[in-house]
């Protein structure tokens, strides 16, 4: 077997980034890891910015968590970008309860009218609180599956 020469204009030196004989690229194997890597950082950081308003409810322990919720949910899948501010908005700040104090002061102006006109003061009547979720009444005695008491 004759000894190969190498070719009188081939370099001496071939660099590392080149293919060799044998079919091995180590430009192409070491840039589809970093590809892979890259790919997977990005979907983790997209799928956490997506869920930075289900967070901030989830913390402030928000009412409207759900809300927060269904509106990051289609930011996500619809990849528009009003419903993920809307989410941040809803989660970031609390509906003010403007309710209670103006039933109040209807409860108090009717009070100082039944007190003008010497007539009995109504009672303002307490809302009953709703049952829990998964009790159905069970051991309220009010309940109609409670036994009844005989007298």
């Amino acid at each position: 077997m004759e000894q190969s020469s190498i070719h009188p204009l081939a370099p001496h030196h071939i660099p590392g980034y080149v293919a060799g004989a044998d079919g091995s690229d180590v430009l192409f194997t070491a840039m589809v890891i970093f590809g892979i890597i890259l790919v997977a950082a990005l979907g983790v950081f997209y799928l956490t910015l997506h869920a930075i308003p289900e967070r901030m409810a989830h913390k402030s322990n928000h009412p409207q968590l759900q809300i927060v919720g269904i509106l990051a949910l289609l930011a996500l899948f619809t990849h528009n970008n009003l419903f993920w501010a809307a989410a941040i908005l809803v989660a970031g700040f609390r509906i003010p309860d403007l309710l209670t104090p103006i039933e109040s002061i209807a409860d108090s102006l009717a009070a100082l009218k039944a007190k003008a006109l010497g007539e009995p003061q109504p009672v303002a009547e307490a809302p009953e609180p709703a049952p829990a979720h998964g009790h159905h009444g069970h051991g309220h005695p009010h309940a109609p599956d409670a036994p009844k008491e005989e007298s």
